[in-house]
């Protein structure tokens, strides 16, 4: 069964709950990850997505896993990936 709801953006996630919540700005946050703020304002503004390398640094400034992270994005593109998708113009190849 297909979820019909998308998940959440990981970018929302983020902007919510790890840097609003605790009362930092975009600007403190690109600081401390070493990043551009643009870049990071991208991913908060959910104009592009969490990269491996931001889910470490994401990882060791919150203190939770780069797996996390990673998982959120997953999720999302996958969510997206099968709304768009037309299976039915793929020839299956199972026996």
């Amino acid at each position: 069964m297909r979820r019909m709801l998308p998940p959440v953006h990981p970018g929302e996630i983020l902007r919510e709950e790890f840097i609003l919540a605790r009362g930092l700005t975009v600007t403190r946050v690109a600081e401390a990850l070493n990043i551009n703020r643009t870049t990071l304002s991208h991913v908060v503004n959910e104009h592009a997505g969490i990269s491996v390398e931001l889910a470490v640094k994401l990882s060791a400034a919150f203190g939770n896993s780069a797996q996390f992270w990673i998982t959120l994005q997953k999720n999302y593109d996958l969510w997206h990936a099968e709304q768009t998708i037309d299976r039915s113009k793929i020839v299956s190849l199972a026996s």
